[in-house]
């Protein structure tokens, strides 16, 4: 077992890494003093002090052995901290590390140390204002009032009938409320003097909206003069720059980085990916560590890991994270670093620590099925489409294939996808089975605008090479050009162009199917991993799954493209005025892969792999029938497997998918039932109804554990409630004590909660109304709460739910209505 000595060793080697010097040197004086050379009139004394230029404390640092968190150090290194009056508190078992501003903020997990530079440019220039972000009052019109001061006095918006009309014809953008609600968490938790946030949001659910009105948030209120968003791909540059421009041009001004390399400074919000930071560490030489107050990572569970994350903690201030990836998915993994999904799944668990969500939980969560829920997102038609070739290969017996140039017989099977089995007779199925079956335009009646995901840039080439020979034959005079379907990888000249023309209907200039009707000529993207992630063109009306997916991570976002809401509307022509409303998106899956993470993918247990083949020929071969060896874009291909053969359609099947999702959109609750209704200390303590110990016995072997990973939240998550359940009704629940299957909405419950005390106060008829609007405030409103507990009435006069006449009707019953509230109800469920 190491001792803390093993992790001094570890930090004395990170203190040196970030220029801190145990000795003088040509570069300065010491600045690191240890425990034993600390002279001290305490007894005590903190085991390292970093001293600035002018020889000052500016942190302590205090060791843990490695087996032990290095927040058990917490409260010693404060005590450090405030008797030497050190403004910063560094806290390291050599594996973990955190560190504490203690005059405004927690603790933060750090992947480096700091460097003297950075922490006196902290105590210099970081004073958050943590009043004032709390108090802006933020709403739905956050963002219209930049981009049109004066729309409240506008005729056309003032009017219900034609408001929409206004906001659609000036492109004004209305907060939805879930939007509103994110805004309102990362404002609660800055009147707690968090520093860092975690936003995980569905795709689709405007991420670049929500950023936008967190980055006016901060800037006036005073918290920021700079902010720096980061991005991890070129063609997410323009398109976050764009949203930005659109949302708060009038107020602040918007560059990318690598355009405005001279006048950045000018800039309010700097755009850039964190690629052109990290080369040769080049935001040493570009930047202060105060040039940003607030950095905004988006897709942060990639963008901020390796060298990135130095540039993330180089500046110093406020963090938020973006994420559509939730951490759900990946329980635990083979210990193998070099196993993609370990690697996956250690980078959702470090992004929760690197925003401070150390128990697992985001600022804010809105999920696919929460978005559904809501209407704000689309479910997609399922359709799942197998050849013979790729039935067998699904099998439990496998296909068995004679290998050109080996006289041996060789069985691949459904979890063997490193061999791609692909010959030209399958791939023209699959796209004969996806021109058949497509979503059309809904006003031209063509072929909607599609993605198509392959396995590798050679086989993106190939689906697009045959995608095109078919229309040009199907659609005489419209695809002459091989320009209906396009290959959009990284190794084409120009794909992040395409992809953003594909986007504003412009690729290979407009259709020309309907006269007046405008959308992209080129109808289908096929893609490897480029529009994986962040891509973000709402009109998409197929999705297409032409290789096996193993990470959930990339089945949901590439699933997720399809996901957002859209009305087709022609401005001119014969069809001028037509609008349709897009309802749904098809998802087609040559691979089973809907199949595989609804029945057979495992998300509580460790995850196998398939074991990674002897790759054989060239990087980028391509097999005469059209099979394709690994590149750089694409999975690791394995054996090049020749096919001679042709190779129908052998079945296809269309599900809906309804408004409870994909099995991946969710954690079921029936596993967990079936474990804990085994357990028999629980179930012996629910029988004789001693319920703090069934509770406790729950949290103690369940609770966020290996196997079940229960969480409340994940269980009120699984279920679609709209308010916060407690252990015991989980309980309950499990052992059939209640007698519905399900758990009560928040109404439910509270007209469950306030009935009692109708019949046992039986107070006047004529109060009855008064007091159940008053509890239900009380119970569901904290502003309201708040009036009653702190006795400040007058505000009632200005309150709309509740009037000073309305609190005189109650006279006694106040305070007996709240007390019995407090006795009886239990607050946490009303809580948001």
């Amino acid at each position: 077992m190491e001792n803390e000595y093993d992790a001094r060793i570890k930090i004395n080697e990170l203190l040196q890494q970030a220029d801190w010097r145990f000795s003088d040197t040509t570069l300065g004086k010491r600045n690191v003093l240890e425990e034993k050379s600390i002279s001290t009139d305490y007894k005590k004394r903190p085991d390292y002090k970093l001293l600035d230029d002018t020889g000052k404390e500016i942190a302590v640092l205090e060791a843990k052995r490695p087996q032990k968190s290095p927040l058990d150090g917490k409260e010693q290194a404060r005590d450090y901290a405030q008797r030497l009056n050190a403004r910063f508190v560094i806290l390291s078992n050599g594996e973990e590390h955190y560190l504490w501003d203690i005059e405004c903020g927690h603790p933060t997990s750090i992947y480096d140390f700091p460097s003297a530079y950075t922490l006196t440019y902290w105590k210099e220039f970081f004073q958050p204002h943590y009043r004032r972000l709390a108090d802006e009052i933020v709403e739905e019109d956050y963002i219209i009032q930049s981009q049109q001061p004066h729309f409240k006095t506008d005729p056309k918006y003032l009017d219900p009938a034609t408001r929409d009309e206004y906001l659609n014809e000036n492109d004004l953008k209305l907060l939805r409320l879930y939007q509103v609600r994110a805004i309102h968490a990362l404002q609660k938790n800055a009147r707690n003097q968090q520093t860092r946030f975690l936003f995980e949001m569905a795709t689709g659910t405007g991420k670049t909206l929500i950023a936008a009105a967190v980055i006016k948030l901060f800037l006036r209120t005073g918290n920021a003069k700079r902010v720096l968003f980061l991005v991890d791909r070129i063609e997410l540059e323009h398109q976050a720059r764009d949203g930005f421009k659109d949302y708060l041009k009038k107020d602040f001004h918007v560059v990318i980085y690598k355009e405005n390399r001279k006048e950045w400074q000018n800039a309010e919000i700097v755009v850039t990916t964190v690629q052109s930071l990290v080369k040769e560490r080049r935001y040493l030489a570009i930047f202060k560590p105060n040039d940003f107050d607030l950095v905004i990572s988006d897709e942060a569970h990639r963008s901020i890991n390796g060298e990135a994350r130095k540039v993330f903690e180089y500046f110093i201030g406020f963090k938020l994270g973006l994420t559509a990836t939730p951490k759900d998915y990946l329980k635990h993994a083979v210990a193998n670093p070099n196993d993609p999904r370990e690697w996956e799944r250690r980078l959702l668990l470090d992004t929760y620590r690197i925003f401070g969500c150390n128990q697992g939980e985001p600022t804010f969560r809105y999920t696919l099925l929460d978005g559904v829920r809501e209407k704000v997102l689309i479910n997609p038609l399922a359709i799942d489409a197998r050849t013979d070739i790729t039935t067998q290969l699904l099998s439990e017996q496998g296909y068995a294939v004679i290998l050109p140039d080996e006289a041996v017989e060789e069985a691949f099977t459904g979890r063997d996808f490193e061999k791609r089995l692909f010959n030209q007779a399958t791939n023209e199925s699959f796209c004969e089975v996806f021109l058949k079956n497509a979503l059309r335009d809904p006003i031209s009646g063509e072929i909607g605008k599609s993605l198509i995901f392959c396995v590798s840039q050679d086989h993106a080439q190939k689906i697009a090479d045959i995608l095109n020979k078919i229309a040009s034959g199907r659609f005489p005079n419209q695809y002459q050009s091989s320009n209906f379907a396009m290959q959009v990888t990284s190794d084409i000249p120009g794909a992040a162009q395409f992809a953003a023309d594909f986007k504003n209907d412009k690729l290979n200039c407009k259709s020309k199917f309907l006269e007046g009707y405008e959308t992209s000529k080129t109808r289908v993207c096929v893609t490897v991993a480029m529009m994986t992630t962040g891509y973000d063109c709402p009109d998409l009306l197929n999705i297409c799954f032409m290789r096996p997916i193993f990470s959930p991570t990339d089945f949901v976002q590439m699933k997720g493209r399809g996901t957002r809401k859209f009305t087709f509307n022609c401005k001119d022509g014969e069809k001028k005025g037509l609008t349709v409303k897009k309802e749904r998106f098809h998802l087609f899956d040559f691979f089973a892969n809907c199949e595989y993470f609804e029945e057979k993918f495992n998300y509580d247990q460790v995850l196998k792999l398939p074991k990674p083949t002897d790759k054989t020929g060239a990087a980028g071969a391509v097999g005469e029938s059209g099979v394709f060896a690994d590149d750089a874009e694409g999975i690791n291909s394995g054996k090049i497997i020749i096919l001679h053969q042709d190779d129908p359609l052998k079945s296809l099947q269309t599900t809906v998918i309804g408004s409870e999702g994909m099995k991946i959109d969710r954690q079921l609750f029936q596993q967990a039932r079936q474990v804990i209704v085994a357990d028999a200390e629980i179930k012996n303590a629910v029988a004789h109804r001693q319920w703090d110990d069934a509770v406790q016995a729950m949290r103690d072997k369940y609770e966020d554990k290996p196997n079940l990973f229960l969480t409340l939240d994940k269980i009120r998550r699984s279920e679609g409630l709209d308010r916060r359940i407690t252990w015991r009704e989980v309980l309950e629940r499990v052992f059939g004590v209640t007698q519905a299957d399900r758990f009560l909405t928040k109404l439910e419950k509270l007209e469950a909660d306030i009935e009692p005390f109708f019949v046992h106060h039986a107070p006047d008829p004529a109060l009855i109304p008064v007091i159940h609007d008053f509890m239900k405030l009380y119970l569901t409103d904290e502003r309201f709460r708040s009036i009653i507990n702190h006795r400040d009435f007058g505000k009632l006069h200005a309150y709309s739910g509740f009037s000073m006449e309305n609190l005189k009707q109650l006279g006694r019953y106040r305070e007996t209505i709240v007390e019995y509230i407090k006795t009886n109800i239990s607050l946490n469920s009303y809580l948001d």
